[in-house]
This record gives C-alpha cells, sequence and structure tokens, in this order.
C-alpha cells in the first residue's frame, strides 16, 4: 500500500483551514501533495483581508488536528469557553453551560491557525505548496488542472483533484459545468449581514469581562457576541438584517442604538472605538451552500465550505470542515486508496451529515439570538442536562452531541427528534394525572357542599379563590 500510495499525486486546491489539514492527511498516507491557493502566503501578510471571526474549537475539529499531531499545540493557543454568558439590557449577566463539568469549546484565532497548519504541511518532504496561483480550468477525465500565476499558465495532471477553496469554490463551478455529472446546487444568502468589532483589554491590560465565556447580547431579532483572545481582546460581531444596518446613518443613530439594545457594551467597546469601527466598514453577507455530489469520477472530490459552507452559528463550520478530512481518510483506507471506489462512498456517507449541519446552523441563530431568552429554553435546558445527568448514554442533548460528541450530523436531528416526542409523551402523562386528580379533588369538594344551593355553592368556590390567589402573591 505504502509504495501504491507514493505512486499517487494529489492537487489540493484552497490553502484555508481545510485545505492545509487535508495536505496532511494526505502526505501522511505517503502521496505526493501539492497545494495550490489563490491569495498570497498570510505568513507573509501585515494584514490579512477577509473573514476573521475568531472560530469555535470543539470535538470534532479536535479529533481532526489529533490525527495530524497538532491538537495539543492548538490548544495551548486557545481560551477554553465553558458556557454561553448572557448579557440582558439592564446589564445582568446569565451563564448558560455548554455542557457539564470541563466541556468546553475552544476559543482560537483563525489566522494563527491557518499559519499552524501551512507550517506543518510543509514539513512533509512530500508536499509543495504554491501561493498566487488561481484555478482557471480543469479537466476531470484527465486529471489535468490549469492555474493562473502572474499572468501565465501553470498546468499540473494529477491522479486527485481536491477542492478546498470555499464557499465560493473554483473546483465546485467546474463540476457544474458537466452536464453529465447531473450536479445540484443550493446557495442561499440569508438577510442578515455580520460586522465585526473589538473590546480591547482594560486600561490596566487586564480582560474587561468574564474569560471563559462567549457572551452573547441576544436581541431576538439580531444579537451581539464577544469571543476571548490571546492579547486579552474580544473579537465581538454584531448578526442583525440588513436594513438594520442601513438604517444607521449618523453617530448620533450609532450611539442611540447601541444604548437601547446593548447599553452595557459601550464602556466595554469605548464610544470613539465604536463609532470609528461602526463607519469605516460595511455589513459583510452570509451564505448557506448545499450541494451533491461531492465528487466527479476518480479525479475530483470538494471538501470543507467548497461542499457545504453554512453559517456561523453553531460555530461548527471550521469543525465539520476538519471532520471532512477524516471521514475522506477512513473512506481511503477502508477502499486501498482507490479512488473510484472511495470518493462516490465518501459522498454518499457525508452529504447528510452536511446538509443537516447546514440546518443546524440556521437553527442556533434563533436559539443564540431569541430562545435564551425563553422560560421554555431554559426549562427545555434544564431537562435536558438532569436527564442526561441520570443517563449519560441514553440521554445525550443535541448541543452535547454536535459540540461534544461524533455522533453523525444527521443522528443529532433525529435524536433530538425522538427527545421530543418522548418528551410530548411524558408532558400529556403528567396532564393527564394532575387532571383525573383535579377532578376527583373536585367531586369530594363538592360533596362537602351538597345540602348548599347552587347560588350559595358558586360564591363559596369564588370567595376560596380569591383567597388562594392572595396567599399566591404575598
Amino acid at each position: 500500500m505504502a509504495d501504491d500510495a507514493s505512486r499517487k499525486h494529489v492537487a489540493v486546491c484552497g490553502g484555508g483551514l481545510v485545505g492545509a489539514l487535508n495536505a496532511c492527511y494526505m502526505a501522511k498516507r505517503g502521496f505526493t501533495v501539492e497545494l495550490f491557493e489563490m491569495r498570497s502566503d498570510i505568513r507573509t501578510q501585515e494584514v490579512v483581508r477577509g473573514r476573521s471571526i475568531n472560530l469555535a474549537l470543539s470535538v470534532r475539529g479536535r479529533e481532526a488536528l489529533k490525527g495530524v499531531g497538532l491538537e495539543d499545540k492548538i490548544i495551548e493557543k486557545g481560551i477554553p469557553m465553558y458556557a454561553r454568558l448572557i448579557h440582558d439590557k439592564d446589564g445582568t449577566r446569565r451563564p448558560i453551560p455548554y455542557g457539564k463539568g470541563k466541556q468546553n469549546i475552544m476559543s482560537v484565532d483563525r489566522r494563527l491557525l491557518n499559519e499552524v497548519l501551512l507550517d506543518a504541511a510543509e514539513k512533509y518532504p512530500n508536499v509543495k505548496t504554491y501561493f498566487n496561483h488561481k484555478v482557471v480550468k480543469c479537466n476531470f477525465d484527465t486529471g489535468e488542472i490549469v492555474f493562473l500565476h502572474d499572468g501565465r499558465e501553470v498546468k499540473r495532471t494529477v491522479d486527485l483533484i481536491i477542492g478546498t477553496d470555499g464557499a465560493y469554490s473554483s473546483i465546485r463551478l467546474q463540476m457544474m459545468k458537466q452536464p453529465s455529472v447531473r450536479f445540484n446546487y443550493q446557495q442561499e444568502y440569508i438577510p442578515h449581514g455580520y460586522m465585526e468589532l473589538n473590546i480591547p483589554p482594560s486600561d490596566d491590560d487586564q480582560f474587561a469581562m468574564e474569560i471563559n465565556y462567549l457572551h452573547i447580547w441576544p436581541r431576538n431579532e439580531f444579537m451581539m457576541i464577544a469571543l476571548p483572545n490571546l492579547d486579552k481582546s474580544y473579537t465581538t460581531t454584531i448578526f442583525m438584517p440588513f436594513d438594520m444596518f442601513e438604517s444607521i446613518h449618523t453617530e448620533e443613530d450609532l450611539m442611540q442604538f447601541f444604548t437601547d439594545t446593548f447599553p452595557d457594551s459601550i464602556p466595554l467597546l469605548g464610544e470613539d472605538n465604536l463609532k470609528k469601527a461602526f463607519f469605516a466598514i460595511k455589513a459583510l453577507p452570509m451564505v448557506t451552500v448545499k450541494c451533491y455530489p461531492y465528487h466527479v469520477g476518480s479525479k475530483v472530490v470538494i471538501l470543507g465550505d467548497a461542499a457545504h459552507a453554512m453559517v456561523p452559528f453553531y460555530g461548527q463550520g471550521m469543525n465539520c470542515g476538519f471532520e471532512d478530512c477524516i471521514v475522506f481518510s477512513e473512506m481511503l483506507d477502508e477502499y486501498n486508496n482507490d479512488f473510484a471506489k472511495a470518493l462516490p462512498a465518501y459522498t454518499e456517507y457525508r452529504n447528510p451529515d452536511a446538509k443537516a449541519m447546514c440546518d443546524l446552523a440556521m437553527y442556533n441563530y434563533v436559539e443564540m439570538r431569541a430562545s435564551v431568552n425563553s422560560y421554555l429554553f431554559l426549562l427545555r435546558k434544564y431537562f435536558d442536562n438532569l436527564l442526561n445527568r441520570l443517563f449519560p448514554s441514553f440521554w445525550v442533548p443535541l448541543y452535547t452531541s454536535v459540540a461534544f460528541s461524533r455522533m453523525r450530523y444527521h443522528q443529532c436531528i433525529a435524536n433530538r427528534a425522538w427527545q421530543d416526542k418522548v418528551l410530548t409523551v411524558i408532558g400529556w402523562s403528567v396532564a393527564g394525572m394532575t387532571t383525573v386528580g383535579v377532578t376527583m379533588l373536585g367531586w369530594f369538594r363538592l360533596a362537602a357542599y351538597r345540602d348548599t344551593t347552587p347560588l350559595q355553592l358558586i360564591a363559596q368556590l369564588c370567595t376560596e379563590s380569591v383567597n388562594t390567589v392572595e396567599e399566591w402573591l404575598s
């Protein structure tokens, strides 16, 4: 197998998080790997343009990093978050734990993680990296791929093209042009955008808020979040409808909006810094991408956002993409590096999970900005955690199954649906028993008034009801 692997030539197109990690996985298999990135090398740039939202690393991502020996190195550079810390309008703060005990998600810096992964890939003697190489076209019959670099074409013919080039993937676009593939594609921009701000360290160079939390200001239709950084700042992001962003025209509009909605954040952000940052940038869009299949023949496969871009509200975009690397590697193990068998098997196995996670990400936006304000949500959270403590292998809450296990994503949803049915049955059973009890008690009470007239009975029952309410209120 090792000799066969050494003859495999793989082009990984996209040097972001998933591409750099997948290059490590392919290199470990003994493949000859060339990693191509359209942008410049981020390690040489002073400022990196593009998304900089902090990442929430959880079990799936950690397992993928562990597979190439990088988990501990990344954990050393992250900050654990054990709970959401809800900021209410009146300034009160209340925690909602993610799991139990020491379970946490890890706040990590996107750029730092990407740099570590690129460094790790380049340490393999069978990996070469190329930057400023833009995909122009592919031939999925021959494995030829053409890049544009410094105004000239660069060609490679490889055994496998791996597209890890993000939500606006060029490799995926080439796949869509193949009529024989019958490629299904769905793209949806949500009506909400995001804008990134920053909470700096305090005057005495300390964290300005509690450290080990993901801070959330939920306001039903919109929200703001803040994740801690190693430099003691907080990456702070507003998510809300574009028309709300566009309704803020002046500094007075901005300060009135923050005073009404996020009053306790103003001294944290700093009024001058807030004004400067808000009007210096525009709100950016968020897109969901679903597609099928993830491969063409035995020559191309797509992973990460190229296959399943999702909104960031479950913190699973990176984790899902990293888990793709594990699953794809497992498929290559199962089929002994036979791409003709492994690629279709990967599509069929991974597609239902990726689509399920895209749906869960949208669901969690509603939870983060609205449901956390609901007593019913908090009650359900309490029962989920209680049952999980009593029956840890039998009752696994939705968030726990997604963030703290490798249960397949579509099974996480099925498990939650089953739990909903169980709680519904229990609820109706309790309601039924309560109704029977109240009815029997009523008959006994009525028997005590059998010698009274109907008007006297009504007057007596009303008096007792008023007395009961007064006692309760006092």
